[in-house]
């Protein structure tokens, strides 16, 4: 018997997902404000930040619910609206009787901490910005639920489409004058890893509840930069400068369940890209 799976949120990362879920073992309806047709998964229009809409979603009962929207601006009013209220409003539409994992995509947004220490989930989250405050006021809606429960937090994710760092690379005049940390996880590693904790949780194996989705290497921004337009061939070389700002994050709960990372560190995800012509 397939296990019946919803994504609220169908966008690039939502697809890609979906795409990683075997059809054979997995029906997947995946939800989205446009009613464009995606392959493998049955679409669903609605609008989470309009709950009139969602009562197409009372006949299903799925038993994963992913919860992988994104704000459409970058106001406090918008992420209330997508990642507060608008998971409330679909766990209302559904019956959670039937759930027996929800995922929420979260992002490192929370941690509003800045230095060089290693943060993991162990450390306690606080949030320096309205985005950070309302990914948590999010987070915390999936306490009461009686089913099994994982938040994502995602940091900087990258990839085809998501290019910014290399038309960055290309424009040395516009290059950050500060040197920050920065952390990065390729859409397809996020995917992948997605796709293998419903795994896990549809075999019943243990998953814990909150995940740092990053990759292996935490490193400055003009690092990565200079990497970069190295690799591309533009004649520019900032000079190396202490890092004054940032945060380093630490997957060593996400290496510990035993998935292996595609694109460990930035050298391979912007090396692939850069090779494949993004």
């Amino acid at each position: 018997m397939s296990t019946n799976v919803l994504i609220v949120g169908c966008g690039d990362l939502g697809q890609a997902l979906a795409t990683r879920l075997d059809p054979a073992r997995y029906q997947v309806h995946g939800l989205r404000r446009s009613p464009q047709a995606l392959p493998g998964l049955a679409v669903i229009k609605a609008d989470v930040t309009q709950p009139a809409t969602l009562n197409v979603l009372q006949p299903l009962r799925p038993e994963i619910l992913v919860y992988c929207v994104a704000a459409d601006a970058q106001t406090d009013a918008s992420y209330k609206a997508h990642y507060v209220d608008g998971l409330r409003h679909v766990l209302d539409a559904l019956d959670t009787k039937c759930l027996k994992h929800v995922f929420f995509v979260s992002s490192t947004r929370v941690y509003g901490q800045t230095g060089d220490d290693l943060l993991d989930e162990a450390v306690s989250a606080i949030a320096a910005d309205f985005g950070g405050e309302r990914l948590l006021e999010a987070e915390a809606l999936l306490k009461p639920l009686a089913c099994g429960t994982t938040v994502l937090r995602l940091s900087g994710i990258y990839g085809p489409g998501r290019t910014r760092m290399l038309r960055l690379a290309q424009q040395p005049d516009n290059w950050p004058a500060e040197h920050h940390w920065s952390n990065r996880i390729h859409r397809d590693d996020a995917a992948a890893f997605m796709a293998y904790l419903i795994e896990q949780a549809v075999s019943a194996k243990p998953i814990d509840d909150c995940y740092i989705v990053t990759d292996d290497a935490p490193v400055s921004q003009i690092e990565v930069l200079n990497w970069i337009a190295a690799e591309m061939g533009v004649a520019h070389l900032a000079a190396t400068m202490p890092v004054t700002g940032g945060k380093r994050l630490s997957n060593r709960r996400l290496r510990a369940t035993g998935f292996q990372l595609a694109y460990p560190d930035y050298r391979a995800g912007y090396g692939h890209l850069i090779r494949s012509g993004a």
